[in-house]
This record gives C-alpha cells, sequence and structure tokens, in this order.
C-alpha cells in the first residue's frame, strides 16, 4: 500500500515536471527589451490564495528593472483596500534566456519563471510553476505597456492558461483600475 501510494505520488510529480518542460520559452529572448512598466491584465492561476482573493484583484503596474549582475528586478504595486502596496522579488537568471528562478523569502515556495511570449512593446506572457512543502500550483500573468489591450491579445492569455490546465473560474481579466497607477515606481 505504502509502495503504491509513492510511486503515484512519483508519476504525478514526474507528469507536473514534464508539464512545466513543455512550456515554451520566448525565441530569441532579450531581457533589456522586456524592463520598463507594465500593467497587469490578466491572471490565472490554480492556487488556493487566488481563488480566496480573486474578488479583490485589480489591475496593477510592474516595473521590471535589470540588475548589475543580469537578474531582474521586479517591483509590483496594487491597490490593497485603500493603501497601495508594493511587492519586490528577484528574479534570477537561468542558463536558459528568458526563464528565471525566484524564492518567496516570506512563504519559502521555489518560483520557476518563463516568458512565453511577447514583443516587448505590446504585451508578455508569463507562466510560473510554483512548488511549496503543501504542493504546486501554476500562474499565468499576462502583461502589457497600456491599461488595455487587444480582444485577441486577452483570446491569446485566456487560450495559453487554459492549455497549462487551469479552468475558466481560475482565469481572471483584472478589473481596471487608476487607484495606485501613479504610485508605481
Amino acid at each position: 500500500m505504502h509502495a503504491t501510494l509513492l510511486s503515484i505520488l512519483g508519476l504525478a510529480l514526474l507528469g507536473a515536471l514534464r508539464a512545466q518542460d513543455g512550456v515554451p520559452v520566448q525565441t530569441d529572448f532579450q531581457q533589456d527589451k522586456l524592463t520598463g512598466r507594465w500593467y497587469s491584465i490578466g491572471l490565472a492561476s490554480n492556487s488556493n490564495w487566488f481563488k480566496e482573493k480573486k474578488h479583490l484583484m485589480k489591475m496593477c503596474t510592474t516595473v521590471i528593472s535589470a540588475t548589475a549582475d543580469g537578474n531582474l528586478e521586479v517591483t509590483s504595486t496594487y491597490p490593497k483596500g485603500d493603501q497601495c502596496e508594493k511587492r519586490n522579488s528577484l528574479y534570477i537568471k537561468t542558463e536558459e534566456p528568458g526563464r528565471f528562478s525566484y524564492t518567496s523569502p516570506r512563504w519559502g515556495s521555489k518560483h520557476d519563471i518563463r516568458v512565453v511570449e511577447t514583443n516587448y512593446e505590446e504585451y508578455a506572457l508569463v507562466a510560473t510553476q510554483i512548488s511549496k512543502n503543501t504542493g504546486s500550483s501554476t500562474m499565468v500573468l499576462l502583461y502589457s505597456r497600456t491599461k488595455e489591450l487587444s480582444p485577441e491579445r486577452l483570446e491569446r492569455f485566456t487560450q495559453f492558461s487554459r492549455e497549462q490546465g487551469l479552468t475558466d473560474e481560475e482565469i481572471l481579466i483584472l478589473p481596471r483600475t487608476d487607484k495606485c497607477m501613479a504610485d508605481a515606481a
């Protein structure tokens, strides 16, 4: 019984790893072109925190800047209640251009981040596999250089999120807001 359970868990983990390996990275990724201000337009996730907070989420700004050692400093500013909150993350580059790792100091979760597709001037589609001791989850982000994107880009985000196994209930086009947009660094 115990061996069967372990083999089932092993197969599930292998399946999750293979699924993530199937996530593409932008061809000829150019990190310097990804820097600057972005708006988070869409968010999809099968994590518990997303399910709990989805109804409160709104569009936010994210500023990406390169560090001296080639990593990415990612600063997101978002409305939380009647305040603006900032979250800083350091994405560590990997050997594969367009793929980064991040470990959350707060939660201890490990993030495998991939820039799936971007034209750098309009949109960026980013997929993240999050692993922690309680399990793993998938997150897909849609960034835009402006507060609006074409229906085709929104549909591509939805389609890609579904391809990652996310359901329509786990996919959200973030409600537009002007709150905290001016406060973004």
